[in-house]
């Protein structure tokens, strides 16, 4: 049996507490662990007292404690309970119709209406409140919430939930306009807005710098802190392999391929997607997205620092897409193994698609598609 150590011991190590770990293990429903989800719209949930309706909770080891995230499924005719929180949110549907309301204490209710596809986040400490619009179908959605810092960082619950304080400089309840869908795009790819209705069917800007036929949108949504950016690569390309900090929630939208993840000199570890899968990369590993299916591929990318509100700073703002030569976290085509690509053409041909890399890629023979050119 061991010895417990006296407190006035030298080699006594008080024990450490962890308020969110704590306040989870209370809510008593299931947690989601790893680094890699096959498909939200298929793990186990259960009733959530908080929200009123099944959840679970997601705790990917890439996060590094920036940020977690939950899915929530809400029943046909059901909703959600009124609740508000000191911590920010984002929140992406997955499957199913419904709406939100929005509001200040004592202010009018914005109500907006959502479906599968759609993009938006909870306002600061704002009340609010989801409705499945459906009496058949259920509603799921998977968000990513800054809960774990904040409440580690004020380790009180009561705080947390029980706060009266309104942003107003974050969400005015007087904008009609504040959940519209429009947004003010600055640059070729920074979109200012609250509400996204369909990332599927969203307009995308060139992002080649990451691969070939690449596009890319990134989002400021209700003055958060934490960010969110879509991208795109067609059938048959992959993207350059890079590194970042925790906390990148990636959900595969659309298409059908696979994804590598490795630390150092580590062997990689390779995990396949389709839409509804999530990947979230470990802090400072290395990781490339390969589309192998017939179609496009889209991800949405749920994480800390927004462009507009600096937060955290891990590495250079540039550094994703500078070459590892120059000091940055990307690896250029011509600097991978061989055996990537070579890996890719196989693939490809297991699912009957075309390898589109051409002259693009320097370990490329194939020549692109006539549809591609």
């Amino acid at each position: 049996m061991a010895t417990k150590l006296d407190p006035t011991d030298p080699q006594y190590k008080p024990p450490r507490h962890n308020t969110y770990e704590a306040w989870q293990e209370e809510q008593n429903i299931p947690q989601i662990t790893g680094f890699f989800i096959e498909d939200i719209n298929t793990v186990e949930v259960s009733h959530w007292d908080l929200k009123g309706v099944p959840c679970a909770f997601v705790n990917l080891e890439g996060t590094g404690g920036t940020n977690d995230a939950y899915v929530c499924e809400i029943p046909p005719g059901a909703h959600t309970e009124p609740q508000k929180h000191m911590y920010e949110e984002m929140v992406y549907v997955t499957k199913g119709e419904g709406a939100t309301t929005v509001w200040q204490e004592g202010g009018p209710k914005h109500t907006f209406e959502w479906g599968a596809g759609s993009l938006f986040a909870i306002p600061l400490n704002a009340r609010y409140q989801h409705f499945n619009g459906s009496g058949q179908n259920a509603v799921r959605y998977y968000a990513v919430t800054n809960c774990c810092f904040v409440m580690n960082l004020f380790h009180n619950v009561d705080y947390i939930f029980n706060s009266d304080y309104s942003f107003n400089d974050r969400f005015d309840p007087q904008n009609e306009d504040y959940f519209s869908g429009d947004g003010e795009l600055l640059g070729r790819f920074f979109l200012s807005t609250n509400f996204v209705p369909d990332l599927l069917t969203l307009a995308l800007a060139d992002y080649s710098e990451r691969g070939k036929g690449s596009t890319n949108m990134k989002f400021d949504l209700a003055r958060n802190t934490m960010g969110a950016h879509t991208s795109e690569f067609p059938t048959g390309t992959y993207k350059k392999a890079h590194r970042h900090g925790p906390g990148a929630n990636v959900i595969i939208l659309s298409g059908q391929g696979y994804s590598t993840l490795w630390k150092g000199d580590e062997e990689p570890t390779r995990v396949d997607w389709k839409p509804g899968s999530v990947i979230v990369p470990p802090d400072q590993w290395f990781h490339q997205h390969f589309n192998s299916g017939a179609t496009s591929a889209r991800y949405l990318a749920l994480r800390w620092n927004n462009w507009r509100y600096k937060f955290m700073n891990s590495s250079r703002d540039d550094s994703t897409y500078t070459s590892v030569k120059e000091g940055g976290g990307q690896i250029e085509f011509e600097d991978e193994d061989p055996a990537i690509h070579a890996d890719f053409e196989s693939a490809l041909s297991t699912a009957g698609a075309v390898c589109e890399m051409g002259d693009y890629h320097p370990f490329c023979t194939c020549k692109p598609s006539v549809a591609a050119e």
